[in-house]
């Protein structure tokens, strides 16, 4: 089993990312993720730094939208712990039972049709070239 390394256990230079999940996050809870990265103090900081800017950070698209995309991308990958968290964190931000629903039939739906289109080696039609 992955160690986790709890608050009172870590390194000063762990603690002070927790600490940054904390302020940014607003809440005291450090999940597993990050628990089990901070084995490997320069991953945790380097994943820390990225999601915080990805997710967190100022751009165009909404923190819902941001959550459900995250959710299609770990679904499709299936990454069962992704899911878990950013379903949570996107009923957080206002996602609702029926939204989910949709979203799963989306990814499922986009999924089957990427599989057909890179099968049959599909060539990309010339008004879609950007």
């Amino acid at each position: 089993m992955t160690q986790l390394i709890e608050y009172e256990e870590a390194s000063a230079e762990v603690r002070a990312v927790y600490d940054d999940i904390r302020a940014t996050r607003q809440t005291e809870y450090i999940n597993n993720f990050w628990k089990a990265l901070a084995t490997h103090p320069q991953t945790l900081q380097r994943t820390w730094q990225t999601i915080k800017e990805v997710m967190t950070g100022p751009g165009e698209l909404d923190p819902l939208v941001r959550e459900l995309i995250y959710i299609a991308v770990s679904v499709t990958n299936g990454c069962d712990y992704c899911i878990s968290s950013h379903t949570a964190a996107a009923r957080a931000k206002g996602m609702n039972d029926a939204m989910f629903g949709e979203l799963l039939a989306i990814i499922g739906t986009a999924n089957m049709t990427n599989r057909l289109a890179n099968g049959y080696k599909i060539p990309v039609d010339e008004q879609f070239k950007s």
